[in-house]
This record gives C-alpha cells, sequence and structure tokens, in this order.
C-alpha cells in the first residue's frame, strides 16, 4: 500500500472511531423512498445526528418512478448528493463501474453482512462492494388468524398441509381460499413463482447452478414450482384472472380471503387497513425434503458518491448504517423491511418478528433471475412474469413455462447456449 492510501485509510479509520469531522459537513442523500421521509427526518437523522457531532443530514427523496433516470443525469452533471441509495444488481452495478459510487470493500461494517446480503451491490466476482446493504423482504404468507380458528385450522408447514388446508376453506364455502390476481402478472412471478420456488431449486445453490449454465429451467426443480402455480387457480375465486394488485390486497383486508401470498412488505399497509389478527406461515416445503428456504430478497443499499467532497464524514454515516443501532431503529420504524446485517434485531411488531424469525429455521436466498441472468433480451425476470400467469390462466401448461423460458435464455446468454 502506498504512503498516500496508508494516510487516508488511516484518517478514516480515526474519523469513524470517533464519529466526528473537523468541520461542520451536511451529506444530502438521494433515495427514492419518499414514502420514508417522516421516518428519516423524525427518527433516524435525530438518532445519527446525536452521536455524530459536525456531520449533519438532508434527507431528500424523489418519485420512485423518476429515481433512476434523475439520478443519473445528477451524477453526470456533477450535481448528485453525497449518499445514493442503491438500487439492488444492475442499476447500481453500472454506477460503480462508470466510477460514481465509491468503492467500500474495505468498510469495516462489510465484516457484518453475508456474501448473500452483499451480493445486490457486488462486482459480478463478489471482490468489491459498493452499497451498504439495508434492507431486504421476506415472502411467504399471511393469513387471516380468525378464519383459521373459525374453521379450526392449522397453519400448514409442508405442501400437502398446505393444500389441505385450501381444500376445506373452499369446502366450508365462506371465504376465498387465497387473494392473488393476474392482471398486473408481477404477483404470479414474485408472490407465486419466487415464493414456493426456493424449496425447489434449493436457494442460492439452485440459483448459482442456473448462473453457471449448469441446470436448465427446463429441469425439474424450476418446472415444479409452475406446477404449484397451476393448482393454485382453483382456490383463487372468480375472476382472478382480471384482479388486480389492490384488489387482492382489499379481498383480504375486508376479511374476504383467508390467505394472501405475500411480500413482508405489506405489513405496514395491512396493520392500517385490517381489524383482525394475522399471521405468517413460510413457503410449505414439497414431501421428503430436508430443510427449507426464504426468499429474503435484497431490496435497499445505500452507498457514497465517488465525486462527493465529503468523503469522510459519508463513510462514518455508512459504518453507523452497518450498527446495532440503526438495524433495530429502520426494522422498528419499517416494519417489514428487516435489516441486512447480522446485528441483534428486537421486532415490535409480533407480524414482522413472525417473518424475520425464518431465518433462523430456513436459508435465505434472492429472487432468481436478479441477478445476471437478466441483462439480455428477452429480459428473464419479466419473462418470468408472462409464464407464471399464463400458467395460472391455464394458456400454457408448466412445461411450456419452462420452455419458453429457457429459450428466451438460450438465445443471447453463452453459459445455456
Amino acid at each position: 500500500m502506498t504512503t498516500r492510501k496508508t494516510l487516508i485509510l488511516t484518517t478514516a479509520i480515526a474519523l469513524c472511531a470517533t464519529g466526528t469531522v473537523a468541520q461542520d459537513v451536511t451529506l444530502t442523500i438521494e433515495s427514492w423512498r419518499n414514502d420514508d421521509i417522516t421516518i428519516w427526518r423524525n427518527q433516524i437523522i435525530p438518532a445519527f445526528e446525536a452521536a455524530h457531532d459536525g456531520i449533519s443530514l438532508d434527507f431528500q427523496p424523489m418519485a420512485p418512478a423518476q429515481y433512476n433516470s434523475a439520478l443519473n443525469s445528477k451524477l453526470d452533471a456533477g450535481t448528485a448528493g453525497d449518499i445514493i441509495t442503491c438500487r439492488a444488481f444492475d442499476a447500481s452495478l453500472q454506477l460503480f463501474e462508470r466510477g460514481q459510487l465509491a468503492d467500500l470493500t474495505d468498510l469495516d461494517g462489510m465484516a457484518n453482512y453475508s456474501d448473500v446480503a452483499r451480493s445486490a451491490w457486488s462486482t459480478d466476482d463478489g471482490a468489491q462492494t459498493f452499497c451498504v446493504p439495508v434492507a431486504s423482504v421476506i415472502h411467504g404468507f399471511i393469513y387471516n388468524a380468525e378464519i383459521f380458528a373459525e374453521l379450526g385450522l392449522e397453519v400448514p408447514t409442508t405442501e400437502d398441509e398446505f393444500f389441505a388446508v385450501l381444500d376445506a376453506i373452499e369446502a366450508d364455502g365462506s371465504y376465498i381460499p387465497m387473494a392473488m390476481g393476474i392482471n398486473d402478472q408481477w404477483e404470479a412471478a414474485t408472490m407465486g413463482y419466487a415464493n414456493i420456488g426456493v424449496n425447489f431449486w434449493n436457494g442460492e445453490d439452485g440459483r448459482a447452478a442456473l448462473i453457471a449454465g449448469e441446470s436448465r429451467l427446463t429441469d425439474d426443480a424450476w418446472v415444479e414450482p409452475f406446477r404449484q402455480l397451476a393448482r393454485w387457480s382453483t382456490y383463487l375465486g372468480r375472476g382472478f384472472e382480471s384482479q388486480s394488485y389492490p384488489d387482492s390486497q382489499n379481498l383480504f383486508t375486508l376479511g374476504r380471503a383467508a390467505i394472501y401470498p405475500a411480500g413482508s412488505w405489506e405489513i405496514a399497509g395491512f396493520r392500517e387497513q385490517a381489524d383482525f389478527e394475522m399471521g405468517a406461515f413460510p413457503p410449505p416445503v414439497p414431501a421428503g425434503t430436508d430443510g427449507c428456504f426464504i426468499s429474503d430478497h435484497t431490496d435497499m443499499g445505500i452507498g457514497l458518491n465517488a465525486a462527493s467532497p465529503n468523503q469522510e464524514a459519508g463513510r462514518i454515516f455508512l459504518e453507523w448504517l452497518s450498527s446495532d443501532e440503526f438495524a433495530n431503529l429502520f426494522a422498528n420504524a419499517v416494519p417489514g423491511f428487516f435489516p441486512l446485517s447480522s446485528a441483534e434485531v428486537t421486532l415490535e411488531d409480533p407480524l414482522a418478528q413472525e417473518f424475520l424469525g425464518w431465518r433462523e429455521q430456513c436459508e435465505s436466498t434472492i429472487r432468481p433471475f436478479h441477478q445476471i441472468v437478466s441483462r439480455g433480451t428477452p429480459n428473464l425476470s419479466n419473462e418470468s412474469w408472462t409464464a407464471a400467469a399464463n400458467v395460472m390462466r391455464g394458456t400454457w401448461t408448466p412445461e411450456e413455462a419452462g420452455e419458453a423460458l429457457q429459450s428466451g435464455l438460450s438465445s443471447w446468454y453463452e453459459p445455456h447456449q
């Protein structure tokens, strides 16, 4: 290491240790999380500033749909803020490759994150990391506990038990067994296929094998989740084909459906809208399966603008993001968005705690098509929306869905040619 690099590193460590800077600094934070503005301004920012003299934070979010293009323009023009909230995978990787996000590989706090947590904000080989992993969302099923009690139902843990519960709800006839539509398509892939599929392709091992070209989307591990989705159609209620995402949310929160294939991001909204007790269970495991997996999908990271004049202060803030204090503060302020660090976290919301507790029981993985295999045309992630929806409406067989996805991937991705 050169003398200059040693000096910079030593200075940064000293600053991080003291939490102070030589002169007052204001760090501007770019983000798409405009729904979290009061949480940042009333909880997160005061907590940080109280412990870090001389560093102020200015949270400046923008509309989510405009974020990527606006951020790119600001970075290119040299007008972006100091701190960059990072989308997962390729959008942020491209910023790093253009030299617009700082390399954070040597940040002390990175030791608090697993390879899976860092994967969304690391180079393909995992050698460099450019954003601190902040939060993930976990997939599973939310259920109406009052309906379960009324019908004498036990929470299912296996695939057979899951379908037995759905059959019992359908036979009673008082409630829609499961609230999900396919009008918007992404639900079928995200809350359907990616939710339950993890136990068929064995989580990270299966995802890595697909990236490496060692498994194919026509293999049974990737087709079987489509077979499960085809069975779901019986339990979704009349007109599910034209049912939108908000329609499904309303059916559940109004108490008309017993089960909701979910992401943990629903927790805060459901708490406001539903007047019944809720519980949650992870994706049921197939018969004969050892262990279990959950889709614990990386959602948000935070990085440092490489052109920021406030590098030292920025790194102090990023170190704080990897602390137990921030993990507990964020997890309770935004229930359903879970810290990705190894911090000990205690959640006040019991439903959020149920989701988080699955990490102790099952291995975590991420959505299967979000890294590397969706960089070409056709985009595999987007194509999975169509495939899952077509299977559920009965226009494709599960096997046809696997063949269509494999054909698209093989058309551009070298490991599958």
